[in-house]
Protein backbone atom coordinates (compact mmCIF):
# COMPACT_ATOMS: atom_id res chain seq x y z
CA UNK A 1 0.00 0.00 0.00
CA UNK A 2 2.52 2.33 0.72
CA UNK A 3 4.53 1.39 -2.43
CA UNK A 4 1.48 2.43 -4.82
CA UNK A 5 1.36 5.93 -2.71
CA UNK A 6 4.68 6.80 -3.31
CA UNK A 7 4.89 5.57 -6.80
CA UNK A 8 1.19 7.72 -7.32
CA UNK A 9 3.41 11.11 -5.65
CA UNK A 10 6.50 10.28 -7.25
CA UNK A 11 4.13 9.77 -10.92
CA UNK A 12 2.36 13.38 -9.57
CA UNK A 13 5.76 14.90 -9.28
CA UNK A 14 7.25 13.93 -12.70
CA UNK A 15 3.87 15.32 -14.54
CA UNK A 16 4.52 18.86 -12.36
CA UNK A 17 7.90 18.64 -14.04
CA UNK A 18 6.98 17.98 -17.15
CA UNK A 19 4.51 21.00 -17.14
CA UNK A 20 7.12 23.15 -16.15
CA UNK A 21 9.41 21.90 -18.80
CA UNK A 22 6.97 21.34 -21.63
CA UNK A 23 4.19 24.05 -20.52
CA UNK A 24 1.10 22.86 -21.13
CA UNK A 25 0.96 21.21 -24.71
CA UNK A 26 3.87 19.23 -23.91
CA UNK A 27 1.38 16.92 -21.65
CA UNK A 28 -1.94 16.78 -24.01
CA UNK A 29 -0.96 15.77 -27.50
CA UNK A 30 1.73 13.03 -26.54
CA UNK A 31 3.84 14.54 -29.21
CA UNK A 32 7.79 13.96 -28.30
CA UNK A 33 9.28 17.20 -27.81
CA UNK A 34 12.74 17.57 -29.89
CA UNK A 35 14.98 19.28 -27.93
CA UNK A 36 18.02 19.63 -29.97
CA UNK A 37 15.91 20.29 -33.36
CA UNK A 38 14.29 23.23 -30.85
CA UNK A 39 18.00 24.67 -29.47
CA UNK A 40 19.18 24.41 -32.75
CA UNK A 41 16.17 26.67 -34.29
CA UNK A 42 16.92 29.37 -31.25
CA UNK A 43 20.88 29.62 -31.87
CA UNK A 44 20.30 29.82 -35.90
CA UNK A 45 17.57 32.52 -34.93
CA UNK A 46 19.94 34.23 -32.13
CA UNK A 47 22.80 34.11 -34.75
CA UNK A 48 20.52 35.83 -37.66
CA UNK A 49 19.60 38.48 -34.90
CA UNK A 50 23.64 39.04 -33.64
CA UNK A 51 24.38 39.37 -37.87
CA UNK A 52 22.14 42.25 -38.54
CA UNK A 53 23.02 43.87 -35.97
CA UNK A 54 26.82 45.62 -36.74
CA UNK A 55 27.28 46.23 -32.88
CA UNK A 56 27.10 42.39 -32.33
CA UNK A 57 29.28 41.96 -35.01
CA UNK A 58 31.92 43.98 -33.77
CA UNK A 59 31.45 42.23 -30.14
CA UNK A 60 31.90 39.19 -31.42
CA UNK A 61 35.44 40.14 -33.19
CA UNK A 62 36.72 41.52 -30.00
CA UNK A 63 35.53 38.73 -28.08
CA UNK A 64 39.24 36.72 -28.00
CA UNK A 65 40.63 40.14 -26.71
CA UNK A 66 37.78 40.52 -23.79
CA UNK A 67 39.07 37.34 -22.74
CA UNK A 68 42.90 38.55 -23.04
CA UNK A 69 42.17 41.48 -20.48
CA UNK A 70 39.99 39.35 -18.05
CA UNK A 71 43.32 37.32 -17.88
CA UNK A 72 44.86 38.21 -14.18
CA UNK A 73 48.34 37.78 -15.53
CA UNK A 74 47.57 39.95 -18.17
CA UNK A 75 48.02 42.73 -16.03
CA UNK A 76 51.03 41.18 -14.87
CA UNK A 77 52.17 41.67 -18.38
CA UNK A 78 51.08 45.47 -18.90
CA UNK A 79 52.65 46.34 -15.70
CA UNK A 80 56.02 45.13 -15.81
CA UNK A 81 58.06 46.30 -18.30
CA UNK A 82 60.52 44.13 -19.86
CA UNK A 83 64.06 45.61 -18.57
CA UNK A 84 61.67 44.65 -15.26
CA UNK A 85 61.44 40.78 -16.43
CA UNK A 86 65.14 40.89 -17.30
CA UNK A 87 66.16 42.24 -13.70
CA UNK A 88 64.05 39.46 -11.92
CA UNK A 89 65.64 36.47 -14.46
CA UNK A 90 69.42 37.94 -13.94
CA UNK A 91 68.12 38.14 -9.79
CA UNK A 92 67.23 34.41 -10.16
CA UNK A 93 70.29 33.03 -12.77
CA UNK A 94 72.57 31.18 -10.02
CA UNK A 95 69.11 29.13 -8.65
CA UNK A 96 68.32 28.67 -12.24
CA UNK A 97 71.56 27.31 -13.13
CA UNK A 98 71.78 25.57 -10.21
CA UNK A 99 68.64 24.08 -10.96
CA UNK A 100 69.20 23.45 -14.57
CA UNK A 101 72.65 21.14 -13.15
CA UNK A 102 70.59 19.42 -11.11
CA UNK A 103 68.49 18.76 -13.79
CA UNK A 104 71.11 17.44 -15.72
CA UNK A 105 72.36 15.62 -13.34
CA UNK A 106 69.36 13.57 -12.86
CA UNK A 107 69.03 13.41 -17.00
CA UNK A 108 72.30 11.81 -16.47
CA UNK A 109 70.83 9.40 -14.03
CA UNK A 110 67.94 8.17 -15.29
CA UNK A 111 69.55 5.31 -16.79
CA UNK A 112 69.96 4.05 -13.38
CA UNK A 113 66.71 4.62 -12.41
CA UNK A 114 65.15 2.62 -15.51
CA UNK A 115 67.62 -0.41 -14.71
CA UNK A 116 66.64 -3.72 -13.78
CA UNK A 117 67.63 -3.54 -10.75
CA UNK A 118 65.44 -0.92 -9.53
CA UNK A 119 62.62 -2.76 -11.68
CA UNK A 120 63.46 -5.74 -9.79
CA UNK A 121 62.50 -4.13 -6.32
CA UNK A 122 59.44 -5.40 -5.81
CA UNK A 123 60.38 -8.81 -5.95
CA UNK A 124 63.25 -8.32 -3.84
CA UNK A 125 61.08 -6.75 -0.89
CA UNK A 126 60.23 -10.22 0.05
CA UNK A 127 63.48 -11.20 0.43
CA UNK A 128 64.81 -8.18 2.27
CA UNK A 129 62.60 -8.26 4.54
CA UNK A 130 62.95 -11.77 5.42
CA UNK A 131 66.51 -10.96 6.01
CA UNK A 132 65.94 -8.19 7.97
CA UNK A 133 63.93 -10.53 10.46
CA UNK A 134 66.42 -12.41 10.31
CA UNK A 135 68.98 -9.49 11.16
CA UNK A 136 66.90 -8.56 14.02
CA UNK A 137 66.79 -12.22 15.68
CA UNK A 138 70.67 -11.64 15.62
CA UNK A 139 70.74 -8.58 17.21
CA UNK A 140 68.49 -10.19 19.81
CA UNK A 141 70.71 -13.28 20.18
CA UNK A 142 74.22 -10.88 20.34
CA UNK A 143 72.35 -8.55 23.09
CA UNK A 144 71.84 -12.18 24.66
CA UNK A 145 75.65 -13.37 23.89
CA UNK A 146 77.02 -10.08 25.47
CA UNK A 147 75.37 -9.87 28.64
CA UNK A 148 76.42 -13.44 29.02
CA UNK A 149 80.00 -12.77 28.33
CA UNK A 150 79.60 -9.50 30.53
CA UNK A 151 78.79 -11.87 33.49
CA UNK A 152 81.07 -14.43 32.97
CA UNK A 153 83.35 -11.37 33.22
CA UNK A 154 82.16 -10.16 36.48
CA UNK A 155 82.46 -13.83 37.70
CA UNK A 156 86.37 -13.66 36.34
CA UNK A 157 87.30 -11.28 37.86
CA UNK A 158 86.01 -11.79 41.22
CA UNK A 159 87.36 -14.98 41.09
CA UNK A 160 90.75 -13.59 40.32
CA UNK A 161 89.79 -11.00 43.07
CA UNK A 162 89.64 -13.64 45.67
CA UNK A 163 92.30 -15.25 44.20
CA UNK A 164 95.14 -12.56 44.02
CA UNK A 165 93.77 -11.87 47.77
CA UNK A 166 94.11 -15.66 48.92
CA UNK A 167 98.27 -15.43 47.84
CA UNK A 168 98.68 -12.19 49.18
CA UNK A 169 97.46 -13.51 52.64
CA UNK A 170 99.66 -17.15 51.82
CA UNK A 171 102.20 -14.48 50.84
CA UNK A 172 102.32 -13.10 54.25
CA UNK A 173 101.82 -16.09 56.15
CA UNK A 174 105.56 -17.68 54.03
CA UNK A 175 107.03 -14.60 55.29
CA UNK A 176 106.30 -15.02 58.52
CA UNK A 177 106.98 -18.47 58.93
CA UNK A 178 110.48 -17.24 56.59
CA UNK A 179 111.05 -14.78 58.90
CA UNK A 180 111.11 -16.35 62.27
CA UNK A 181 112.88 -19.12 60.87
CA UNK A 182 115.64 -17.09 59.47
CA UNK A 183 115.48 -15.18 63.13
CA UNK A 184 115.92 -18.19 64.97
CA UNK A 185 119.01 -19.46 62.87
CA UNK A 186 120.57 -16.45 63.66
CA UNK A 187 120.62 -17.28 67.04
Amino acid sequence: MEDKNNFAHLDSRLEELEKRIYGERGGNNNKPVKCAESLTKISTALANTANKRERVKILHKKIEDLLKYLDPQFTDFIAVPDAMKLEFILAEEEFLRSQAALLEQVHNLQPLLDSNHIKAVPELTNKVQRLSQIHIQQQDQNGELSSEVKKLFEEYNKMMFLLSKQFAQWDESLRTLEGSKQGRQID
